[in-house]
């Protein structure tokens, strides 16, 4: 098991503080107030979660920031850069603006690339952008599992990930490389509008959906568009 440090207590912080204490992992939920982050884990009741500030949650094996960019995350981060280097760091962030109807950033970018560019030493892997926070009280839609994108350019990154999540009720998609994380992460503006629009929100997420493509099919598809 290994040991990861979450900076930062909000809804997905101490939500995700919960998800990996319950694959078994050791969690310190790091904060600027040291009280309040022993108040959320009392209510917890997990063994394996521990308070800390954030400079104790940085010396884990595996980071995880909670916070927005909007915030000052970066500067907030700064002074931990050397705490950071050669760490897998998982990246939940989405850039959004103060009342969540537009990013802060433009097209060309995303909060991803723009942490992996400040701390260039991190090996930083996004995942969760594009699940809502309510989505972690009851992982399951019916019984539909639904899915976590994962982006990075640092595969073997991308494959501790993978083993540091493994059992969660979740289907994790390897979404390719990082400046994907761009499509994520406007995916999960457009569904925070939809499902508000349609009485979803926050409960919602994406679920990718297809059947295998034969190669039978294919040629025969070829074939066909060729005989136009």
């Amino acid at each position: 098991m290994s040991k990861l440090g979450i900076l930062g207590t909000g809804r997905m912080g101490v939500r995700l503080a919960q998800l990996f204490a319950g694959l078994g992992h050791q969690v310190i939920l790091g904060s600027r107030d040291l009280d309040r982050s022993a108040r959320i884990i009392q209510k917890l009741d997990r063994d394996n979660i521990q308070p800390g500030n954030y400079q104790e949650a940085a010396e884990a094996e595996v980071v995880l920031p909670a916070m927005f960019l909007r915030d000052g995350a970066l500067d907030t981060l700064e002074p931990l850069r050397h705490q950071l280097d050669g760490k897998l760091y998982i990246d939940i962030s989405n850039p959004f603006n103060a009342d969540y109807t537009d990013f802060i950033l433009p097209w060309d970018t995303s909060g991803a690339e723009q942490i992996q560019h400040r701390f260039p030493k991190t090996r930083v892997v996004g995942a969760f952008k594009n699940v809502w926070w309510e989505v972690f009280d009851a992982p399951q839609f019916g019984n539909t599992v639904s899915d976590v994108f994962v982006v990075s350019d640092n595969e073997s990154a991308k494959a501790e990930f993978l083993k540091l999540v493994a059992g969660s009720p979740f289907r994790y998609i390897d979404a390719g490389k990082l400046s994907n994380a761009r499509t994520v992460e406007r995916m999960t503006l457009l569904s925070g509008e939809l499902g508000q629009r349609y009485g979803y929100f926050p409960r919602m997420n994406y679920k990718l959906l297809g059947e295998p493509w034969s190669v039978g099919k294919a040629d025969r598809v070829a074939e066909a568009i060729a005989l136009r």
